[in-house]
């Protein structure tokens, strides 16, 4: 971000970036490598031989997956000691090479050594992204719910728990917990769960049911069946934001069936997600906003629900358990399943994610350094609607105000010439950088 601010006229203040690009500059971040005389099919072996791996510009825009599972959290949190109160943050190289050499037993894997979790994009490659977290309002302290992956990250951003699951529900009972959907029902505020339709093209609320997280809670039943009309396409959500015809809470689902939710490539040798057509998808709901007579009043808050298992130099923080439920569902092997530690239990974050807030009340150039989690989100609809918390996570979080001007307005007009995201990126898996 500062090299951005230098770079296009942004005043400069404090952000916890990447050191390499402070001014002065600090060092540039290293993770051990892998033995090179143990190539595959050992393990990833670090030790007198390994090489050191330093954070590098990324040239495609697509990349093979990177995994923030429990288990790879904990190692990436600390190689030696995943269990340890201390963070050591050493085990990004060695986490995705391991997962890496596993995969190639049944599938194509380039990068055995994992050198794709030290890589990173800048303001050329996600032009749109840099524009609105330097123009509108951001955080450097802004981190997912919970150290895993996906499912149990985005059970805690509509509920404000899992429930003591660190992984997505297979044979297990749905979610029992109240979602912030059933409160604003509740509450008679106005909400729509928008999600992109698949291949097919199907728009059916039983269909884009499917790609919604809602679908592992017991109330997605009560969303299905008794207000189908709340789960709709995401071109009704750019309808709806040009008509102004948005309800009070709309929850926008990730492109994930299409190939638009930047996600790493998970399947075997198959181009996937450039990040780039991923932001470009987003720009074309923001602008939608931003551009329509709903923009008066409105503020979206874009975030992803989990780090993807890429570099950071900034460890989780501690926080609150949300109702003291402890993990429930680990496997014989897993980290924390034998010996424990203080990152065993749910009273740590989750890894750093990006945030922007976009408004006609964003602060300029905001840069907020409260150490929050995306339950915040939560919290920020609560304060508005007059809610009560879900559970002590969201009770404990910030309710966002700090982002916004509400007085004064400093985007009442919205910035005069947005960048249309650069597409013209590579995309390849078989090689690097």
């Amino acid at each position: 971000m500062k090299q951005y601010w230098s770079q296009n006229g942004f005043r400069q203040q404090p952000f916890e970036g990447l050191p390499q690009f402070n001014d002065p500059p600090g060092p540039i971040p290293t993770n051990l490598g892998c033995d090179p005389t143990l190539p595959p099919p050992n393990d990833c072996t670090i030790d007198a031989n390994s090489p050191t791996v330093e954070m590098y510009h990324l040239m495609t825009m697509c990349e093979e997956n990177t995994s923030p599972s429990w288990n790879e959290s904990h190692v990436i949190w600390n190689l030696t000691n995943p269990v340890s109160p201390t963070a050591m943050l050493d085990g990004f190289v060695w986490s995705a090479a391991h997962d890496a050499r596993n995969l190639q037993k049944t599938q194509t894997i380039y990068d055995t050594d994992g050198l794709r979790s030290m890589g990173y994009y800048t303001g050329d490659d996600l032009n749109y992204y840099y524009f609105l977290a330097s123009n509108f309002a951001t955080s450097d302290a802004w981190f997912s719910p919970v150290m895993t992956r996906t499912d149990p990250n985005r059970e805690y951003m509509i509920a404000a728990t899992s429930q003591g699951h660190v992984y997505p529900l297979q044979n297990e009972p749905l979610l029992t917990a109240k979602t912030i959907f059933e409160a604003l029902q509740d509450a008679g505020i106005t909400w729509k769960i928008y999600v992109h339709p698949d291949s097919t093209g199907c728009v059916t609320a039983q269909c884009l049911y499917k790609y919604s997280y809602i679908q592992n809670f017991v109330y997605g039943q009560t969303v299905l069946n008794d207000f189908p009309q709340n789960i709709v396409s995401t071109d009704q959500f750019i309808t709806d934001a040009t008509n102004g015809t948005l309800p009070q809470v709309a929850w926008i689902e990730p492109a994930s069936s299409v190939g638009l939710d930047e996600h790493p490539a998970d399947d075997d040798n198959a181009l996937c997600c450039s990040v780039e057509a991923g932001a470009n998808y987003v720009s074309s709901l923001i602008n939608a906003v931003m551009t329509g007579p709903s923009w008066k009043d409105s503020a979206f808050i874009l975030t992803f629900d989990e780090f993807g298992g890429f570099y950071d130099h900034i460890a989780p923080v501690r926080t609150v358990s949300p109702d003291g439920i402890k993990p429930m569902d680990f496997k014989p092997d897993d980290v924390c399943s034998v010996v424990t530690g203080p990152t065993c239990d749910f009273t740590y974050t989750g890894y750093r994610v990006p945030l922007m807030v976009v408004s006609p009340f964003s602060q300029k150039n905001y840069v907020s350094h409260t150490t929050a989690d995306s339950t915040a989100m939560l919290r920020f609809v609560e304060k508005r609607f007059g809610l009560d918390p879900l559970t002590a996570r969201d009770a404990a979080q910030m309710d966002m105000t700090e982002f916004f001007d509400f007085v004064n307005e400093p985007w009442k007009v919205p910035p005069a010439k947005v960048p249309t995201q650069n597409t013209a990126g590579q995309c390849y898996l078989d090689h690097l950088p």
